[in-house]
């Protein structure tokens, strides 16, 4: 019998104080971790934030903003299900792109130089703007000649063809180097290097990451980037025992301007009661974590979807990925459909579009908003309502906060994003392949 978390959850009214006390600065707090292996997580647009612009957009707008850019990440999944490949890059050219929403504080080097690097379940990767690059955006640079710990990796290391670096001269030791294309127009350099890598409390010594040279014809996120994957150069396996390959994170609402969220890494302090799921092993793209949706629910209704739409199938990389940098959860279109016009029937109300989203009503429907269930093996997640619809901040209008994938992507591939992972714990248990969720106010 699937178990089900409960939408019986106490909501809270946040409600953002004009004043702060400067006796009590909930940044400075939130990077006093309560554990050795736990950072905050705060969005790139909240208060603690150093990316954060001085005069904030309305939430809605934001919100509009970074969805219109999930089709490039959509398809940077897309692309990776569609690759036989069993390593990553440092650094993928799509991927580079739009995933800059939580993020955490890392130091690297020694001394250790406060770094922001972003979240992502997606990639095994690691990379930072370094100093001297040319075309970074960034006012936040790792400088490596200020570091005593710091080394460039020699390009005959396995790592460096995983990274899939340039061609490497027989006779003398050598970097590691390697250049991205993508955008059509677009490119960056980097150095495969290593350096003690500081989280929370703990220290991690000679953790290779990407030191980012140069970049031309576009833009790279100013943060840099700590891949939370399960391949060969993620921070689960460069770790090795010290986290047993175990971490769960809880993601703050987007509304949430004034607080943080939480990365636990390693077993200790993670929920003992907590429903779970199998995690699914396609090894054909092994960094990502796949889980079996087999069908999704509005209201009493089990929305009626061809199964092959929702199967895992390894060989074409079908199924149903859970990631932390997508924003609004995307199903392949028939599935989108289908949920859609069973919600709009629901509802029974006028429709109309805003940005991404393509399923709006007055709020004076809200009263009639179905609950949306998403059903796992095992495990049945019923979403809140503030996980199902995004309220404009001026006016009446409520969305329904999911889509379909892009329609020039030939995608197979469903992504439950994170606006629907808010205030869930979500643990990540990559030993016993279970992934769990869990009722957690991250705020």
């Amino acid at each position: 019998m699937a178990l089900s978390i409960s939408t019986a959850f106490v909501f809270f009214s946040l409600f953002v104080l004009t004043t702060v006390n400067a006796a009590f600065d909930t940044c400075s707090s939130s990077s006093s971790p309560s554990a050795d292996s736990e950072l905050s997580v705060f969005h790139i647009y909240g208060k603690c934030s150093p990316f954060s612009s001085p005069k904030r957009e309305s939430w809605i707008d934001t919100v509009i903003n970074m969805a219109s850019k999930d089709p490039e990440r959509v398809a940077y999944l897309s692309s990776l299900v569609a690759q036989r490949a069993t390593s990553v890059p440092v650094a993928s050219g799509q991927q580079m792109f739009n995933i800059g929403n939580y993020v955490v504080r890392a130091k690297i080097g020694t001394p250790g130089q406060l770094m922001f690097m972003v979240m992502d379940t997606s990639n095994d990767a690691a990379w930072v703007p370094c100093s001297g690059c040319t075309g970074c955006s960034s006012s936040t640079v790792f400088t490596p000649n200020t570091s005593s710990t710091y080394g460039s990796m020699d390009c005959k290391l396995p790592q460096c063809a995983q990274v899939r670096g340039l061609s490497c001269p027989t006779a003398v030791a050598s970097p590691c180097l390697f250049n991205q294309s993508y955008g059509g127009d677009s490119s960056f350099s980097a150095t495969l290097s290593q350096d003690s890598v500081r989280l929370a409390l703990d220290v991690l010594p000679n953790y290779a990451f990407g030191c980012i040279n140069a970049v031309s014809g576009g833009s790279v996120p100013p943060q840099g980037l700590l891949g939370l994957g399960r391949g060969s150069m993620s921070l689960l396996s460069q770790a090795g025992s010290l986290y047993s390959g175990v971490f769960s994170y809880c993601l703050p609402s987007f509304k949430s301007y004034y607080f943080t969220g939480s990365l636990k890494l390693g077993p200790v302090g993670q929920p003992r009661s907590i429903r779970t799921t199998p995690l699914l092993r396609n090894p054909h793209r092994p960094s990502l974590y796949y889980v079996n949706l087999t069908g999704i629910s509005v209201g009493r209704v089990l929305v009626p979807v061809a199964p092959e739409l929702l199967a895992f199938d390894p060989n074409t990389g079908a199924g149903t990925v859970i990631d932390s940098g997508t924003v609004i959860t995307r199903f392949v279109q028939p599935v989108y459909t289908a949920v859609r016009d069973e919600f709009r029937k629901q509802i029974n109300a006028p429709i109309s579009s805003l940005g991404a989203f393509d399923t709006c009503f007055t709020t004076t429907y809200v009263a009639q908003t179905p609950a949306v269930t998403f059903h796992f093996t095992e495990m049945d997640l019923t979403l809140p309502t503030e996980n199902t619809l995004i309220h404009s901040s001026v006016g009446s209008l409520a969305c329904l906060a999911m889509a379909a994938a892009p329609s020039n992507v030939n995608s197979v591939l469903n992504v439950i994003a994170n606006l629907q992972q808010q205030n869930l714990r979500i643990l990540f248990d990559i030993p016993n392949s279970r992934l769990g969720i869990a009722r957690e106010l991250c705020n």
